[in-house]
């Protein structure tokens, strides 16, 4: 299973892929390079690369590009003991540490769906200690028929509020278990409930619980509402995680229309200290491309694509 496949559960598709820039990649690159140095740590979200080999090996490519964590979608779904264990002896030996898995089926927004929900968590919270990934991504799930906007919002606050109880206090490899609410736009799922951001915030505020953030997909939030870092600026206390693609196509940062070297040096200058995960789909050599985007988030000089 891999993320795309598990949007799509709720229906839509990613968009095609756009013409890239290499001006517009210096000019980002650029931007990057300037100001406060960057506190946050960087990872990769599994599903979007190497999907064709054996998941140790796809390891090994995220470690030679660079980076020391990835992020799951239950890519652990069927694995044995002896899977968990390649597995685990993979990561300790290439440096490499999970920080975030994502998967679960259950609806916030749908109060039906509450007892499974809570349920489902439960189970999973052995399997991210198995794995010493500490986060957890939660979706609003799809709009409810016959249920008003206010009443899905008020159900994904009590949605969050209970599951926040399964993780209260608990720690996985030294840190707090998080929760991370997502949004999803439009384009890729119509059905999809959470689409603005600023809606996501306000429902994390509204429960309260150090534990409970929001997962700031910077792609998604591009083509549902756009104005990415006022509101990043504005909520950076729960901000959890960030994603990281381009729009059009969902490719690497640098080829679209989004100014990520602003962004870039928005976080840092906003000292945030959480992961920046890419989530993209490579148009050439996956790490290549990912080095780049390494260097490109970290203001480590100018490149072109």
């Amino acid at each position: 299973m891999n993320r795309r496949s598990f949007a799509r559960a709720f229906g839509g598709a990613l968009l095609s892929a756009p013409v890239i820039s290499r001006t517009l990649a210096g000019e980002v690159a650029s931007a990057a390079n300037a100001g406060a140095k960057p506190r946050y740590k960087l990872s990769v979200m599994l599903w979007t690369v190497f999907r064709d080999l054996p998941f140790e090996q796809r390891l090994e490519k995220v470690a030679a590009a660079g980076y020391t964590n990835v992020e799951l979608v239950g890519e652990y779904t069927k694995w044995s003991e002896a899977d968990f264990n390649r597995a685990n002896t993979a990561r300790k030996k290439l440096g490499i540490s999970f920080d975030c898995t994502a998967g679960i089926k259950h609806s916030l927004c749908n109060p039906a769906e509450r007892e499974g929900l809570v349920a489902e968590i439960r189970s999973t919270l052995p399997i991210m200690e198995q794995l010493d990934c500490p986060a957890l991504i939660l979706l609003s799930g799809n709009v409810v028929t016959g249920m008003s906007m206010e009443a899905q919002t008020q159900s994904c606050v009590d949605g969050l509020r209970a599951t926040s109880q399964v993780i209260d206090g608990k720690r996985i490899n030294g840190e707090p278990v998080r929760l991370l609410l997502e949004n999803i736009d439009p384009e890729e799922n119509p059905k999809y409930f959470l689409t603005s951001v600023a809606r996501g915030f306000e429902i994390v505020k509204t429960v309260n619980h150090p534990q409970v953030q929001f997962l700031y997909d910077f792609f998604h939030e591009q083509i549902s509402e756009g104005n990415l870092i006022e509101k990043l600026e504005k909520n950076i206390e729960h901000v959890g995680l960030v994603h990281v693609a381009d729009v059009p196509g969902r490719h690497a940062p640098g080829t679209g229309e989004i100014n990520y070297g602003n962004i870039f040096r928005k976080l840092a200058e906003l000292k945030y200290d959480r992961m920046v995960a890419m989530e993209f789909l490579p148009i050439g050599d996956p790490v290549e491309e990912l080095k780049r985007a390494r260097e490109m988030a970290l203001g480590n000089g100018a490149f072109s694509w």
